[in-house]
C-alpha cells in the first residue's frame, strides 16, 4: 500500500457559502471526521464548527433516533444558520464482521449492522437536520458514500452488505434531495465518494501499489467538491475529483 503523504493546500476558501453560519461534522471522532473538524475549524467562513459523535456533548448515535433528534435541537438552538453538514460515519468491518467474499458468507446480523449505520442512520440524520437548512443562500448536507455502492460500476461482486447498504444510502440521498428542493431551493443534498483514505476503515484492505490518501488531503479534495456544488447538483453522487458516479 502506497500512502500519498501529500501536503494540504494553503486553504479551502469555501467562498460559495454565506459567512457566519454553522458547520456540523457527524462522526467527528473517526479518521476522516477529525480531519474535517480540524480543517473547517481553521477556516473563517463558519462562525462555529460542531463535531458530533458518540462521545460529544450532546452525543449522537446513529442507532438511536432520540440522540439524533436531540443533537439537531442543540444545533437549532444555537440560533445561527446551519450551512454545512458533513456525515462522516460508516461501517465496513468490526464487531467480528468482515466484508463478505461470496453469498455463502452472508450473515443477517452483519447485514443489519451495515444497514443500520450506512443507510438507516444517515437517513435519520437527513430527517432531523435537513429541515434546519436555511431557505436562502447555499447550504449543503453531504454524506460519505462509496464507489462500491454504485450498482452500475459493480464488476467484481462481493462485499454484499457494504455495497447494498451504500446503494440504499444513495437512494435516500436522491429521495431526500427531491423533497428538500420543494422548500429550500438553494439547499444541496449529495453523496460523496472520498476514495481510499488511510484510516482504520481501509487499513485491512490495502494492496501493494494502491494509492491511499492521507485524511487531510482527502478532506481538502472533498471540501473543494462541496465548494463547487450548485443547486442543480443536489441529489447527485460525486467522487473526490467532482466527477459524477453512476448509480
Amino acid at each position: 500500500m502506497t500512502v500519498l503523504a501529500l501536503q494540504s493546500s494553503n486553504g479551502i476558501a469555501l467562498g460559495s457559502f454565506p459567512s457566519d453560519g454553522i458547520a456540523v461534522v457527524i462522526g467527528a471522532f473517526g479518521g476522516l471526521g477529525r480531519a474535517f473538524v480540524d480543517r473547517l475549524g481553521g477556516e473563517s467562513v463558519f462562525a462555529s464548527v460542531i463535531g458530533l459523535g458518540r462521545s460529544s456533548t450532546p452525543p449522537i448515535d446513529l442507532e438511536s433516533e432520540r440522540t439524533i433528534a436531540e443533537a439537531a435541537r442543540h444545533v437549532a438552538d444555537m440560533g445561527a444558520d446551519l450551512r454545512l453538514v458533513i456525515d462522516a460515519t460508516g461501517f465496513l468491518h468490526g464487531d467480528g464482521f468482515m466484508p463478505e467474499k461470496g453469498l455463502r458468507q452472508l450473515d443477517p446480523a452483519h447485514m443489519a449492522r451495515a444497514f443500520a449505520v450506512n443507510a438507516t442512520g444517515p437517513a435519520l440524520l437527513m430527517k432531523h437536520f435537513l429541515p434546519l437548512l436555511p431557505r436562502n443562500g447555499k447550504s449543503v448536507f453531504a454524506t460519505l458514500s462509496a464507489k462500491v455502492g454504485s450498482i452500475g460500476d459493480n464488476q467484481l461482486g462481493g462485499w454484499h452488505s457494504y455495497r447494498a447498504s451504500k446503494a440504499a444510502l444513495n437512494q435516500f440521498v436522491r429521495c431526500a434531495s427531491i423533497e428538500l428542493a420543494r422548500r429550500q431551493r438553494e439547499a444541496i443534498c449529495v453523496a460523496l465518494h472520498p476514495g481510499t483514505v488511510d484510516t482504520g476503515l481501509s487499513t485491512p484492505f490495502g494492496k501493494a501499489g494502491l494509492d491511499v490518501q492521507m485524511p487531510v488531503m482527502a478532506v481538502d479534495r472533498l471540501l473543494d467538491v462541496v465548494d463547487s456544488l450548485k443547486p442543480d447538483d443536489t441529489g447527485g453522487f460525486f467522487d473526490y475529483r467532482g466527477s459524477r458516479l453512476p448509480w
